[in-house]
């Protein structure tokens, strides 16, 4: 028998547990790795407001191309050597993508502030998922098409709002994005844990997809009832 197999309760087969934590372990670095780029990004699309005219359909195709752009690629090289690279160049326009909201945000007298209060709350979200998902011992396998068709309500509200242009759609889609990519990250956390996920660059890739979309609604949602104009 291969001792780098076991039978989980569920009848499905995973790695060992030296090997998940080994996945887990390189997610984690490769997760905070990630962040260098992003808040590069961050910083230099508000230095040079590169993304200031990406607004409306024009913001959502561009976003759109390049993210599904980049994640088809990410999955084409994940077990090659140039996996990571990719990864990094698409958390660097991820944090470009963001720069334009920080920028917004940043006009607010206490913009710098909520920045930072959106950042210790998506880190705050991040330890209590992974915290939960150490202790559940559920199999959280099913949730993953009801988080999707969550996922996509998500994506054609926002698209409907672009044209309605409605400050409380906004406030209610971004509290939605905050709850279902809260419970996504308690169900990604939980994949590579439990051996579902054995790649650590696409474990990586989905953690932070959940991060970036938590941070963002959690400061979009601070901007519109937190901000304070001078």
């Amino acid at each position: 028998m291969n001792d780098n197999v076991q039978i989980l309760d569920y009848g499905q087969p995973a790695i060992s547990v030296e090997q998940r934590n080994k996945v887990l372990r390189n997610t984690y670095w490769l997760l905070a790795l990630s962040l260098l780029p992003t808040v590069l990004g961050a910083w230099l699309g508000v230095a040079t407001g590169i993304t200031r005219s990406l607004s409306g359909g024009l913001g959502m195709v561009v976003f759109l191309a390049g993210a599904f752009g980049f994640i088809f690629a990410i999955e084409k090289t994940k077990n090659s050597a140039a996996g990571v690279p990719v990864l990094l160049g698409f958390t660097f326009f991820m944090g470009l993508m963001l720069s334009r909201l920080i920028a917004m945000v940043l006009g607010f007298s206490n913009g710098a502030s909520l920045v930072m209060t959106a950042f210790a709350g998506t880190a705050g979200v991040m330890l209590v998922m992974a915290s939960l998902a150490t202790v559940i011992k559920r199999d959280l396998s099913g949730m993953g098409k009801w988080l999707f068709a969550g996922v996509l309500v998500l994506v054609v509200a926002s698209i409907i709002n672009i044209f309605v242009a409605s400050t409380m759609g906004m406030a209610v889609i971004s509290t939605l994005a905050i709850a279902i990519f809260s419970a996504y990250l308690l169900y990604d956390l939980k994949q590579v844990i439990d051996g579902g996920e054995t790649n650590y660059i696409s474990a990586t890739l989905a953690i932070y997809l959940d991060l970036i979309n938590i941070f963002q609604s959690l400061l979009a949602l601070l901007g519109i009832f937190g901000g304070e104009r001078d």
